[in-house]
């Protein structure tokens, strides 16, 4: 006697792939991609290539998503420590090895060109997440401090070489798993009134301390000038103050519904300095105004809300840090870029995430996508 078995149809065969996938936040990244694909054709037709590339980045950051969003959180948890040790380890061959450009030695030759820092942007949160997970139901002040240890340590090797930027968003994206691991507000709230009392004395001394023969510990002269050209960008309107002064008049240009697509005078005149990739914010404000700066903004808000959701049904304490660090480091993203475009934060090379420019930051950004997609797919998957 035959028996005969049905041959599952391809559709059948692909189905489990894509079983899970978080409909809504998907949604919500094509969306912000799309955004940011016509607002790079518009900024950047007349600059090279930049459509094309960007295009090409955006795909890859998608298979990226996609590759990663098959990965349980489980096996990224094992991944942690792996990923975390090859990324310190790269950083200090970059401090001793690494290629110096304009003053800063933040790249290494393997053959191909990388930044290392790049890699701590997910390595250390996924660091942090994995010790607290191991911790969990026994945590003591010590290992509060010993995950500070985890982070600083990546944090002090960036700022060496120096990359303000991005040892800003290590330490964000850091802090905000420490945070949701339960970090409590007593200790939390000394720093942020140290913080705001340093910044009010800045303020209020701005003129005897942006002198040219004042020091400022731990920082370099070119972040001291950064800060003082923010608080008084006029001083050097050809030089230092350039770049805030035209981010502000180009934003300011765009009104309330914007010059229009491609109409940017600021953008295509070339007064507004990297327009595609620091300053695409400018650029974007200048011809899409307050009512396509409030749909980005809202974009970013839909963006990080839907992950806090994601984080909130997570199955384990891992994946919940890990949602919850992924989530905000978006807003993270989104208000220093914004802020030092508009003059209200000193200038860091800090992308912003869909609309600026950037292979390597593209990458990073597929990556914290996909792992926030598998974290909801083993939620979803686990609810069936």
């Amino acid at each position: 006697m035959k028996v005969a078995f049905d041959k599952p149809s391809w559709l059948q065969r692909l189905k489990p792939i894509f079983q899970g996938f978080d409909l809504p936040l998907l949604f919500i990244v094509l969306c912000m991609c799309a955004l940011g694909l016509v607002n790079m054709y518009s900024v950047g037709f007349d600059h090279g290539t930049r459509f094309m590339d960007q295009l090409r980045n955006i795909l890859l950051a998608g298979f990226l998503l996609f590759l990663v969003a098959q990965v349980p959180p489980q096996r990224l948890m094992s991944l942690a420590v792996p990923i975390y040790t090859l990324g310190v380890f790269l950083l200090i061959a970059t401090a001793v090895f690494g290629i110096t450009k304009k003053g800063a030695t933040r790249w290494l030759n393997l053959g191909v060109v990388i930044q290392p820092s790049e890699i701590l942007k997910i390595g250390a949160p996924l660091m942090l997440a994995w010790w607290f997970q191991r911790r969990e139901g026994q945590l003591r002040p010590l290992d509060f401090a010993a995950a500070g240890g985890l982070l600083l340590m990546p944090v002090a090797l960036v700022l060496k070489q120096p990359d303000l930027g991005t040892a800003l968003l290590i330490l964000s994206g850091g802090l905000y798993v420490i945070f949701f691991a339960g970090l409590s507000w007593r200790l939390i709230l000394p720093v942020l009134a140290a913080g705001t009392i340093g910044v009010s004395l800045i303020v209020a001394y701005q003129t005897d301390l942006c002198q040219p023969d004042v020091k400022w510990v731990g920082l370099h002269d070119y972040q001291k000038n950064r800060v003082c050209t923010l608080l008084d960008p006029t001083s050097d309107p050809l030089g230092k103050g350039f770049h805030i002064i035209q981010g502000m008049i180009a934003i300011g240009s765009g009104g309330v519904s914007g010059k229009g697509f491609m109409k940017g005078t600021q953008t295509h005149l070339e007064f507004i300095p990297e327009r595609t990739t620091d300053f695409a914010f400018a650029a974007y404000s200048e011809e899409q105004g307050l009512i396509g700066c409030v749909a980005l903004m809202v974009g970013f808000l839909a963006l990080i809300f839907r992950g806090l959701v994601i984080a909130s049904q997570a199955p384990t304490l891992f994946a919940r840090l890990m949602a919850g660090s992924i989530s905000l480091s978006f807003f993270t993203y989104a208000f220093v870029n914004m802020g030092m475009v508009s003059g209200i934060l000193p200038v860091v090379g800090v992308p912003l995430p869909f609309i600026s420019y950037g292979g390597t930051a593209m990458v990073t950004l597929g990556l914290a996508l996909g792992i926030l997609m598998s974290i909801a797919r083993s939620r979803g998957l686990m609810q069936r």
